[in-house]
């Protein structure tokens, strides 16, 4: 079966009014790196698909201390982005050169685990979602637009149009655990953003990847290192607190058993990691 219609509207107005006319069985891509696979081996077979790519939502513009990043701006042109680091690293560790020309920001946010590594540095950012329908539009903290495995706050006639991230300066630390060195899924994603202020931690957030139906923050081992200033011990306790904290499923990667141990593992070397960049600058700077 091939794809009736293929619909690409030239502002953002135009594809609101194709998904309303449509409704929920017209399918929307952006890239594509998720959806064509699906089409090409029968497994999604819709009449009608909808494209993105000329609707008006590329870019990243920098507005005060806000990073507006358009939902269908590509994980390369995330590369040239330099004011926020980690989304650099994470998008570093995404797949291959051709398809992160073709990959969106916005897409990677449906990626199911063990995908989303943009998503995963998204959510330690603290990032916020516009969601755009024909009632207008609305902003979704990150944090609560995932509900559960595949889904999300998105309505039926809603399209993601935006990202937004703040960028207050903070120290910063991407790890992407995988069965290969480049262009592999991961067994454990893990993101951390730290705030201090007079040597101490004042503000946390420590997101996961592959660790449970989409990218979790762990408050339990957040709140272990707020207040702190990154001792050894106080590590430990975070490390621990994300193991309890974390959800992971076994597949064709990694057991739940293996993925939650790496998880202790790596959150450990995420915050050792951020204590060694910080002895550095303060050696720098003496």
């Amino acid at each position: 079966m091939t794809v009736g219609e293929y619909l690409v509207p030239r502002s953002l107005p135009e594809a609101i009014d194709l998904l309303e006319r449509h409704g929920p069985e017209l399918l929307v891509m952006a890239g594509g790196t998720l959806t064509m696979p699906l089409i090409n081996e029968g497994i999604a077979m819709p009449d009608r698909v909808m494209s993105l790519r000329h609707a008006g939502l590329g870019g990243i513009e920098r507005r005060g201390d806000v990073l507006g990043i358009g939902a269908t701006t590509t994980l390369t042109q995330l590369l040239a982005e330099e004011g926020v680091p980690l989304l650099r690293e994470a998008a570093r560790n995404m797949a291959s050169w051709p398809i992160r020309n073709m990959a969106t920001v916005g897409g990677n946010l449906f990626t199911p685990s063990p995908g989303g590594d943009v998503a995963v540095a998204l959510l330690a950012l603290d990032a916020q979602v516009r969601l755009a329908g024909p009632r207008g539009t609305r902003v979704v903290p990150l944090a609560d637009f995932h509900t559960g495995f595949m889904t999300n706050a998105l309505a039926a006639d809603e399209l993601l149009v935006e990202i937004s991230v703040p960028t207050t300066v903070r120290q910063t630390a991407f790890i992407k655990f995988g069965r290969k060195h480049a262009n592999t899924p991961a067994v454990v994603t893990v993101a951390v953003a730290l705030e201090r202020r007079d040597g101490q931690i004042s503000a946390a957030r420590i997101a996961l990847g592959a660790a449970g139906p989409h990218p979790i923050r762990v408050a339990g081992a957040e709140a272990a290192i707020v207040g702190s200033a990154l001792e050894a011990g106080v590590i430990e306790q975070a490390a621990a607190a994300a193991v309890r904290e974390c959800r992971p499923l076994t597949d064709a990667l990694a057991t739940e058993w293996y993925r939650r141990r790496m998880v202790g593992v790596f959150v450990r070397r995420a915050l050792e990691l951020i204590v060694e960049q910080h002895r550095a600058r303060v050696a720098e700077s003496a």
